[in-house]
């Protein structure tokens, strides 16, 4: 018996923090055909706000450091003002959008980051996914809007990375759909050269992205986005593509496609 196709989108970089990319992202998005979900971050409203506060932003190999003042900015931010606007936005496309975190509906469940040469502080790696409850969410019509703050069950909200929470809820419901990932932000895909908008790798497997790696051409700050992608491929998601908003409106357009 064949399985329901899924879309899970994540967005970020300035497709977020740009209001007419958002806009028509958005629009695009609304007119998605079949179960789709969105999952968006936040990092660059959170480090506003975070200095509009006098708190200052700590950052380690790129991964924010969440002390619990800093996890109070992240859940106000990514849960909130972040999240209840692309909602708000959505629901203007006549979507019926649901903004969440992993805390409701036990939905993403994580741990604590132990603490090893560096202490993230209110980091949550993921430990599950409450699939059936997100089946049956989407079995109402709803589009879920996941942001990146899941909880531990034990009452405490944790800041988690949104590509790894997008990356988790495509491994956590393949079995229960054929997903397609796609990654997008500003750039057109994964680029051999960042300064060349257009020098895109068409086709990523997991050897020429080792053999990449190993000639440092692929952008260290992309090293963790392909590692995600690779890990879902071999955990049962079907499709991964890492793209510009422009892909939404037409698969066609020059992108990335991640395959074993």
């Amino acid at each position: 018996m064949s399985k329901e196709k899924l879309t899970i989108i994540k967005i970020g970089g300035n497709v977020i923090d740009t209001p007419e990319i958002l806009d028509r992202f958005l629009q695009d998005f609304s007119q998605m055909e079949g179960f789709k979900i969105l999952v968006h971050g936040g990092g660059k409203e959170a480090t506003r706000l975070a200095g509009k506060l006098g708190i200052e932003t700590v950052m380690v190999d790129g991964r924010r450091v969440t002390d619990k003042e800093m996890l109070e900015v992240a859940v106000m931010t990514y849960a909130g003002l972040c999240n209840k606007k692309i909602v708000a936005l959505l629901q203007k496309f006549d979507t019926q959008a649901i903004g969440l975190t992993g805390a409701d509906g036990n939905s993403i469940l994580s741990k604590k980051r132990e603490t090893g040469s560096v202490d993230y502080g209110f980091v949550g790696d993921i430990t599950g996914i409450n699939a059936d409850w997100i089946k049956s969410l989407l079995e109402t019509g709803a589009t879920p809007v996941f942001c990146a703050i899941t909880h531990d069950k034990k009452g405490q909200l944790l800041n988690t990375n949104a590509d790894t929470v997008a990356q988790s809820l495509a491994v956590g419901l393949s079995p229960l759909f054929d997903i397609t990932l796609i990654y997008c932000f500003e750039k057109k895909g994964v680029l051999t050269d960042i300064h060349n908008e257009d020098s895109v790798i068409e086709e990523l497997t997991l050897a020429s992205y080792q053999e990449l790696k190993e000639k440092n051409v692929i952008h260290s700050g992309m090293l963790p986005k392909l590692e995600n992608c690779f890990q879902a491929l071999q955990q049962g998601v079907k499709e991964i593509r890492i793209a510009n908003p422009e892909i939404i409106a037409n698969p066609k357009v020059l992108h990335t496609h991640i395959s074993m």
